[in-house]
């Protein structure tokens, strides 16, 4: 079955798939959806063409030559929050993806429909760009990197926005100072629990008179947010 009519432009999408057939097949129904689509069929291309076009959502295969899809991951979110949706065929790898390890939005598994993948990335992005309320004033935009309280915006660095977007995306779960590491750093190179430390102090001082209320200590093990 081929895919719809042309719609009107959505967003930019960075497919890498080293299956030229399947990435072909994923372009033309995300094209018919209204995205612009660009291909990389090679691992060692992949940060490359998402530093040179910016896309809005990264569709990233698990495994490809070159350069693991895990590598990928870990390093688009050193560089950035936008949206990454993993396509594998390793369903035990699934929690693992989702996780704080590597930090991917969502997963497809192989095979797949290809309108399926469509819908996957329609709710990744509309969630990204339509940002949630949070308790009592607290709004997060994902897409823009940006947080805010009450309409303030809190003027948070890339470093301090990740932390809040993580620790507020499960409120009252607690994750230790490595989770946290593994989600703000990729690796541990020069990251010691005190840099955690010291993030979560200004994000508290950000967020003023609610910030030791809402981002706990968890004596012993990590912080938890309870916004």
């Amino acid at each position: 079955m081929s895919p719809a009519g042309p719609a009107q432009a959505q967003g930019r999408i960075l497919i890498v798939e080293d299956e030229p057939r399947l990435s072909a097949v994923l372009r033309d129904y995300l094209q018919a959806a209204g995205y612009v689509c660009r291909q990389v069929f090679d691992g060692a291309a992949a940060v490359p063409a998402f530093l040179e076009e910016s896309p809005d959502l990264v569709l990233l295969d698990l495994m490809l030559p070159h350069c693991d899809g895990t590598d990928i991951c870990r390093e688009l979110r050193r560089l950035s929050d936008v949206p990454v949706i993993m396509v594998t065929a390793r369903v035990e790898e699934i929690d693992r993806l989702l996780g704080l390890e590597l930090g991917a939005d969502d997963y497809v598994c192989k095979p797949f429909s290809p309108r399926e993948v469509v819908a996957r990335v329609n709710a990744v992005l509309r969630r990204h760009r339509h940002a949630p309320a949070l308790g009592r004033g607290l709004a997060i935009d994902a897409a823009a990197l940006r947080a805010s309280l009450h309409g303030r915006d809190l003027g948070l660095t890339p470093v301090e926005f990740r932390l809040l977007h993580a620790l507020a995306a499960r409120p009252g779960r607690v994750y230790s100072r490595d989770q946290l590491m593994d989600h703000l750093y990729g690796d541990h190179h020069a990251i010691t629990d005190r840099t955690i430390d010291s993030h979560v102090k200004n994000l508290r001082r950000k967020l003023g008179d609610v910030g030791e209320e809402w981002v706990r200590s968890v004596y012993g093990v990590g912080y938890r947010f309870e916004g």
